[in-house]
C-alpha cells in the first residue's frame, strides 16, 4: 500500500478543485478513503468537504465524472496521434494505458453503476459512450457488422481488467501494447487500425453503462 505524498496546497476559491485532487491521490495510494482522509490530504478542515460533496458518494462520483472526461481526452488523442482517425488497435492501447495509469480510479469510474441520478455523471458517461460509438466503428474494416462497436470496447475493457487483475503479464509496457495490437488485430484481422475515419451506421455500446 502506498501512502499518498505531497499534500495539496490550497487556494482560496479553489477548494472543489483541491479536494478532486487530493481524492485522486488518496485513491491511488490505496489508504483508506473518506471525506476526512480527503480534507487531511487537502489540507483543509473536516468539515470544507460537505461545503460540495453531501457524502463520500458524491466525492467518489465526482472523481468518476473527471475519469470520464479525462479517459475521454486521452482517445481523443490517440485518435488523431496519426492523422488518420487512429484505428481500433490503438483505441485499445490508449484504454488500457489509461487503465493501468490509474487502476483505482478506472476501478470506481466502471466497477459500480452510473448513478441516474447524478447529472454530471449521467453527461460524463453519455459523452463518453457515443465518442465510442463513433470512433470504434470507423476504425473497424468497412462492412463491420452491428455490435462490432460494443464488440471492440468488450475486447479493449477486458484487457484492461485481465492486466489489472494480474491475469496477464503487465510489467513491460512495451509488451502490453503489442499484446493488445495483436489481439485486436487478431478479432478484427482486415483493416485493424489502419482506416481512416469512414461513415458506418454505430451500433449501441450504451448498455455497457459506465
Amino acid at each position: 500500500m502506498t501512502k499518498p505524498t505531497n499534500k495539496i496546497a490550497y487556494h482560496h476559491g479553489d477548494l472543489r478543485a483541491a479536494l478532486l485532487r487530493a481524492g485522486f491521490e488518496l485513491l491511488e495510494s490505496g489508504e483508506p478513503f473518506s471525506l476526512r482522509a480527503v480534507a487531511r490530504q487537502a489540507s483543509v478542515s473536516t468539515a470544507a468537504p460537505y461545503r460540495h460533496f453531501a457524502d463520500r458518494e458524491e466525492l467518489e462520483s465526482a472523481l468518476a465524472v473527471q475519469g470520464m472526461q479525462d479517459l475521454l481526452a486521452a482517445l481523443q488523442t490517440s485518435a488523431g496521434a496519426d492523422g488518420t482517425g487512429g484505428g481500433g488497435a490503438e483505441f485499445a492501447v490508449a484504454y488500457v494505458r489509461f487503465a493501468m495509469s490509474r487502476p483505482a480510479l478506472f476501478q470506481l469510474m466502471f466497477g459500480r453503476p452510473c448513478n441516474d441520478q447524478d447529472d454530471e455523471r449521467v453527461r460524463a458517461a453519455s459523452a463518453l459512450h457515443e465518442y465510442l460509438d463513433t470512433a470504434i466503428v470507423e476504425a473497424l474494416p468497412a462492412g463491420a457488422p452491428a455490435g462490432a462497436a460494443t464488440a471492440g470496447w468488450a475486447l479493449a475493457h477486458g484487457l484492461a481488467f485481465l492486466h489489472l487483475d494480474g491475469k496477464l503479464p503487465n510489467a513491460d509496457p512495451a509488451e502490453i501494447d503489442a499484446r493488445i495490437r495483436e489481439t485486436f488485430r487478431a478479432a478484427f484481422p482486415a483493416g485493424h487500425a489502419d482506416r481512416a475515419v469512414g461513415t458506418q451506421t454505430k451500433s449501441n455500446t450504451k448498455d455497457l453503462s459506465a
